[in-house]
Formats: structure tokens, sequence, C-alpha cells
């Protein structure tokens, strides 16, 4: 549910087996990111007019719900804001009774909102443990703190839940990769070399790229009016996704488009590392 270009879903396949049974996204963008990269995979679209006694049940159940109201760069007005529609997903809980859920917000959720949620999972039966991770935690170059929960019946302990873990994903580098970081070793002065490519984060871009095992791509691109502005392939890549995830021109999103759909994002590191954590705290 709420599920934009996947960024939860695909931290979640790091750690379980688990795969995409249905989504349910209605903004355009994302769900054509989503019909692009898992094309059997149906959208139920509006979580409001879903018929959730109708779906089949499931495992697991990701939801990035609404952050405006909770979010500090909004009014906070939490459960009062019409984007507050949290109670649809605890009706889709009521009715789907999976094994665990895994959801995200932002941190200002914490002080908003996030002790009715635990009340409301309380009232159906439901526990839940909750914490915030960085991007940066798992070597991102920038902070985006997010607040990760796991809910999960009060009769089970999530580690019991029967759910399969996969092994840990192995880090693989592209040619582009090593021919930067060779480059780099060949030059006189690498710190002034990183620097004239990537001022202060020079450090933090190179260690993204080693634990992605992707080249980050050019930071600045010119456009046609002369304007240099960060290209949405390097934001992409910041946010720790497969070269043309969002930026690919077979899902014809247009800048705007893409770069909404990437600040709505998660970092699919972030949330497997704020899993793994939450099933062994």
């Amino acid at each position: 549910m709420f599920a934009g270009y996947s960024g939860l879903e695909m931290g979640v396949m790091q750690v379980l087996d688990a795969q995409p049974a249905w989504f349910a996204e209605i903004d355009d963008a994302p769900a054509r990111i989503l019909a692009h990269h898992y094309p059997e995979v149906p959208n139920l679209g509006d979580v409001t007019k879903v018929d959730w006694g109708s779906v089949p049940p499931i495992d697991i159940l990701t939801a990035g719900y609404p952050c405006q109201p909770f979010s500090q760069a909004g009014h906070r007005k939490g459960t009062n804001d019409e984007r507050h529609l949290w109670p649809h997903l605890l009706n889709a809980i009521k009715h789907l009774r999976p094994r665990i859920a895994v959801f995200e917000n932002v941190r200002g959720h914490l002080t908003l909102g996030l002790a009715e949620v635990l009340e409301d999972l309380a009232s159906i039966g439901w526990d839940a443990r909750w914490a915030c991770v960085r991007a940066s935690d798992v070597g991102a170059p920038h902070h985006r703190e997010r607040l990760f929960i796991l809910a999960y019946p009060n009769s089970e302990r999530p580690q019991e839940s029967g759910l399969a873990r996969r092994p840990a994903p192995q880090i693989t580098r592209d040619n582009d990769l090593l021919d930067t970081l060779a480059g780099l070793n060949r030059a006189p002065d690498i710190d002034h070399e990183m620097r004239l490519r990537w001022g202060d984060y020079g450090p933090a871009v190179l260690t993204w790229a080693i634990l992605t095992g992707h080249a980050p791509p050019p930071i600045v691109g010119d456009r046609q009016d002369y304007r240099a502005e960060t290209t949405t392939e390097f934001v992409e890549w910041m946010m720790g996704l497969p070269p043309g995830w969002v930026t690919s021109p077979e899902i014809g999103l247009t800048r705007s488009q893409q770069l909404k759909a990437l600040g709505n994002g998660v970092v699919p590191q972030q949330a497997a590392y704020a899993l793994n954590h939450l099933f062994n705290p």
C-alpha cells in the first residue's frame, strides 16, 4: 500500500524471501514505475475504495502511508489532515491478517500520530516495534532519517513468524566504478581530485559507490535554457536504486515526476537495515 517506486518493498525483499502480490498506488507516476518493473503484479489503486474482504490473503503487508499529516515540512495536522489514511491501512490489516506488517514514515510521526497507530494496533490484538534509521546509517551520502515500524499479532514473536530469510546480498561492482576508483588511486592528490568532482561529499560519494556497486552519474546536467541542475540520475543513485529504476526513458516520466517520486521514496538498503534490526532488537 502507498508503494511509491517500491523502495520499502525492495528493502523487505532483501531480507525476506518474498515477492509482491499486488500494489495499491493511486499516483500516476509511481504507478507507471511499478507497471514497468512489475508488469505481472496488479495495482489495486485507491486504498479508500478497495474491498479488502475480496483481496486474497498475504504474508507481509508493507505501507509507506502518507507522511504529510506528521511531517515537519507540513502543517502537522495529524489525524485532522484529509491525507491521514492510516484508518484504511488498519482496515486492510483486519481483513488480510498478514503474518507481519512493515510501515515507513517520517521521524515527526514519533511525536504526532504514532501513539494512535499503536493504540489501533493494540485494539486488534497486534503489537509493534519501531526504530528511526538514517540513510547515512547504511552508508548513503545523505541524512534522510525515517521511522520504520514492524507490527505483528500479539500471539507471535516476529522472529518466529515462519518467513524465510534471504542471505545478505553480495556487492558487485561495474566497470565504470572500477575505472573511477582506479583513476582516483592514480591521482597525485586523491583528496583534491575527489573535492573537484564532488566537493566535501567526495569520501561519502565514493563510499556509497562501493556499497551499491554503481559508479555515481554526473551531478549536474545542462538544460536547453543553459541552467545547470542536479541530474535525476544522480538523485536516483543517491537513493540506492539501480540505474534507470525511475529515470528510464521507457517509463516516460518528466523530470518533475521523477524528482517527486524520488523525493517521496525510501532507500531500499535503509529499509533492509531497519527490518533486520527490528527482527533482532
